[in-house]
């Protein structure tokens, strides 16, 4: 009986993380088609078991998703069929576009930018 109840639970538990990959890469494909038609993404854990998934669209827009965990974060990109980069440096990072609020948010108080705090 126990191992039918731990069965159960943890089909419970994949389709639980098929359903969230499956929204991430609805999420990751809206952002691939309203920012140029293409996107490039990579994966990084930020804490807790979450896995932040930054995007870079073929216009330079970037943006940010988190799974619940790595292996959910792969399979949304997986489905999106997005390029998938080991490391936001180098040509990934030179594609961002920022602007003015972004510059305003680095450099703060310098350039007349919204205080943090």
């Amino acid at each position: 009986m126990a191992d039918t109840l731990t069965q159960a639970e943890e089909t419970a538990t994949d389709a639980r993380a098929a359903r969230k990959a499956a929204r991430l890469a609805r999420q990751i494909s809206a952002f691939a088609k309203s920012h140029g038609g293409a996107a490039e993404g990579q994966l990084a854990h930020i804490g807790r078991g979450t896995t932040r998934i930054a995007l870079v669209g073929a216009n330079g827009e970037w943006g940010n998703l988190v799974a619940p965990s790595f292996e959910i974060a792969r399979q949304a990109v997986e489905i999106a069929g997005i390029t998938l980069q080991d490391d936001f440096d180098g040509e990934m990072a030179a594609k961002v576009r920022t602007g003015p609020y972004e510059w305003s948010r680095m450099a703060g108080l310098q350039l007349g930018g919204p205080a943090n705090g």
